[in-house]
């Protein structure tokens, strides 16, 4: 069970991370290459297509996270366990606090300072994601030697 849970961790972070990577450097900032009278309707695409591509990872990240908590592998550092936990609160709570109110801002219309903030304050996710991926790699090599 615990390997199991492990894996799909790892699944979950890894693959957020590519997601993340593709949002930050290619979707968010194509926001601004979008006209403002068709901007509303852009957005609403992006928010109705992406939710179901990065919903579920980011609950089985979070589930998992949790779960490895208590089920803890053989050879995993509790210590690695508690620090994935906590990026993974990092970028739930980006996205609570500073993602979903930029986005139902942008939901009004392109705001460039808006844009800018959201593009800016991604980061947050994007490096959480990026540091979880390397801790998920490492405690895949010390759980499935």
């Amino acid at each position: 069970m615990e390997k199991i849970l492990l894996l799909g961790n790892i699944i979950s972070v890894v693959y957020m991370t590519g997601v993340i990577w593709l949002i930050q450097l290619v979707g968010y900032p194509a926001f601004s290459l979008v006209g403002r009278e068709v901007f509303p309707q852009y957005h609403a695409s992006h928010a109705f297509w992406i939710t179901p591509v990065v919903a579920p990872a980011m609950i089985a990240e979070l589930a998992t996270s949790v779960l490895l908590l208590y089920f803890v592998p053989e050879g995993a550092p509790k210590s690695l366990l508690w620090i994935g936990f906590g990026l993974t609160v990092t970028v739930w709570a980006s996205t609570v606090f500073f993602q979903i109110p930029a986005h139902d801002r942008l939901a009004r219309g392109f705001d460039p300072e808006t844009h800018s903030f959201l593009v800016n304050t991604n980061w947050i996710r994007t490096i959480a994601w990026s540091l979880h991926t390397i801790l998920v790699v490492a405690l895949a090599w010390k759980s499935f030697r």
